[in-house]
């Protein structure tokens, strides 16, 4: 049996990557999970086919994050299938790679909803019909600890949801629900590399302790401790899970 038997939790943008395998986790420690997809309906319905052969319960729910009524949508299927919501992971996201001097108005305007407006108005909902004693990880990057050229847009979202973890804390407080955000380093997912040359790659792995590319494992570790029971006493932190990252 799990450690975590009988909560329910909401993962965004986990059809592939990070929250594909953040799914998979929390179902093998009891969890029963809604696979978050906007367009990969195949790819989410693998990952419920996947939890569901290892005899966990999940389901697919589609959802623009970036759209609020969406984000309402998602929540409502969820309270209607399971009754309530004890974890939400916001790892829905958008990344882009532009000098300033490129970025058009409308690229500003998706990453912004997806990240920033997605991720808070996903947060109003856990207010809403979190239970008590609940856990919320926002998704950040460790990007921000740097001064990449092509990363100011991408760099400034996750900026913003650093500090709504800091400054919703307290808000939770009185209902036991922890907020925290996750900043990965380089992770070795398919969004990561696409753009990526081998060289590059192998440079950004130099950068940390270990000298190799993070797996979404790693990562999928460590919101496995923050959903916890043990993790109680944290809450309002951006926790850098890079291996070292500088």
């Amino acid at each position: 049996m799990g450690s975590l038997d009988g909560k329910i939790a909401i993962v965004t943008g986990a059809s592939r990557g990070i929250g594909r395998v953040i799914a998979l986790k929390l179902a093998s420690l009891g969890v029963q999970v809604v696979v978050n997809y906007s367009q990969s309906s195949d790819k989410a319905n693998e990952v419920v086919a996947q939890i569901e052969e290892q005899g966990g319960a999940a389901i697919a729910i589609q959802a623009d994050i970036g759209r609020i009524s969406e984000i309402e949508k998602l929540f409502s299927e969820t309270i209607n299938r399971f009754g309530k919501v004890d974890i939400l992971i916001n790892n829905a996201g958008r990344i882009l790679y532009k000098a300033i001097a490129d970025v058009t108005e409308e690229e500003f305007d998706t990453l912004f909803a997806v990240n920033v407006k997605g991720t808070y108005f996903a947060i109003q909902q856990a207010m809403k019909y979190m239970e008590n004693g609940g856990r919320i990880i926002n998704f950040s990057t460790s990007v921000n600890g740097q001064m990449f050229p092509t990363y100011s847009v991408y760099s400034g979202t996750k900026g913003a949801v650093e500090q709504f973890t800091r400054q919703l804390a307290k808000e939770f407080g009185p209902k036991q629900i922890t907020i925290n955000t996750v900043a990965p380093g380089p992770v070795n997912t398919e969004l990561f590399s696409a753009d990526k040359t081998p060289e590059q790659i192998e440079a950004l792995s130099k950068m940390n302790a270990f000298g190799r590319i993070g797996e979404p494992e790693d990562i999928a570790n460590v919101v496995a401790l923050l959903v916890s029971e043990q993790s109680q006493w944290i809450t309002g932190q951006t926790i850098r899970v890079n291996g070292g990252f500088i």
